[in-house]
């Protein structure tokens, strides 16, 4: 593939992020590996987490099935349960772990042909109003699913809403409700995710979900220098204009030189993930220097400022996010969540590497999934 548009993924800082998640919660983490890893290989990141994670949680079990198929049998909870008896088969085919949030899936699991034991996750609903039972009817599921005979362990957990927001009393709230609500029940918890697991030490029970930080990202309100970017996404500039003072730049001519402005042509767009609503000033680095998007984004090409940058010119390398532009930079600056923007980038090939040896590593650039995303 010749389009200088790549994305670099590093799988080091997967794994140096995973061991600092577990280290701050202080009990066992679930790497959260849903949709494809955020953008970053769910199988890669997998494997690369299989020596040192607890287990992974995963959205579905198509998403379950396609870390077995990659090799991976460390345990994989999966988030969104069962939607039917034949999916009840294929999780015990898998060997996986069953979220249960509603009254249908214990009724699955009751009527399911087979004489299989599951590890079972109850959702409990205490502020989300999403997935997960009523608080009021945690100790009848509970019982339910123990009547089943069909599970060899239930932990007990919930999901914040607003943990991303750091002294928002919600959270706080959510935590009493749980513990009322499950105060006569057995089993190990699980609260937090990863904004849980940073803002809230009263959340930090037997098992964390890390999704995000393990990426290097998080959320607004949540600053940890500790965290590494794993995802490097970048390109070239292809192409060098000049405009003069007046002149504009790209469709609807929302950029207007104020003076003479060098302008770099470079080969990423909205169909490759980036924004289109990224604004004017957007923070990108060309050759590791900073500098900002100028003109409108479009669906193939964007450009940037090179005007304080003389030595920059064709072939400079542009990082539109990773170890020198935070993803949470570029969401803030177009209206985006880092989870949207880390999920949405195609097109450009995925190259594996492994910082701590500083080159590419040959082993992770074999896998299958080293692919064009």
């Amino acid at each position: 593939m010749t389009r200088p548009t790549r994305v670099r993924i590093d799988v080091a800082a997967v794994r140096a992020n995973y061991l600092y998640a577990r280290g701050v919660h202080g009990g066992r983490a679930l790497a959260v590996v849903k949709a494809d890893a955020y953008g970053h290989g769910s199988v890669a990141c997998a494997r690369a987490l299989a020596s040192v994670v607890d287990g992974f949680a995963v959205a579905f079990l198509d998403e379950a099935r396609t870390l077995r198929e990659g090799g991976v049998r460390n345990p994989i909870l999966v988030l969104e349960g069962v939607f039917n008896v034949g999916e009840m088969k294929l999780a015990q085919q898998l060997d996986v772990w069953l979220v249960v949030h509603h009254d249908e899936q214990i009724r699955l699991l009751q009527e399911a042909p087979t004489t299989a034991r599951f590890n079972v996750w109850l959702k409990i609903d205490t502020g989300m109003s999403r997935a997960g039972f009523k608080s009021a009817d945690a100790v009848r599921a509970h019982e339910r699913l123990l009547s089943t005979g069909k599970v060899s362990s239930i932990t007990l957990m919930t999901h914040f809403a607003r943990a991303d927001e750091p002294g928002e009393p919600m959270t706080a709230h959510q935590i009493e409700l749980f513990d009322r609500a499950t105060a006569t029940l057995e089993g190990e918890r699980s609260l937090s995710n990863s904004a849980g697991l940073l803002t809230s030490p009263a959340a930090r029970r037997d098992w964390a979900r890390p999704g995000l930080m393990l990426y290097g990202a998080t959320t607004h309100g949540v600053d940890v220098p500790e965290l590494q970017p794993a995802m490097t996404f970048e390109s070239s500039v292809f192409a060098i204009r000049t405009l003069e003072a007046g002149e504009s730049l790209g469709y609807g001519a929302t950029f207007v030189a104020s003076k003479r402005t060098r302008v770099g042509l470079v080969c990423a767009g909205y169909a490759d993930g980036y924004p289109q609503t990224a604004i004017n000033g957007t923070p990108v680095a060309v050759d590791g220097r900073a500098t900002t998007l100028i003109g409108r984004v479009s669906m193939d090409m964007l450009t940037v400022d090179l005007t304080s940058l003389p030595e920059a010119g064709l072939g400079s390398t542009v990082e539109l996010w990773g170890r020198n532009i935070p993803v949470a930079a570029v969401g803030r600056a177009s209206g985006r969540s880092p989870y949207e923007l880390l999920c949405s980038v195609r097109r450009a090939p995925r190259v594996y590497i492994d910082a701590e040896d500083s080159k590419d590593h040959p082993e992770i650039l074999a896998w299958p999934h080293a692919r064009t995303g």
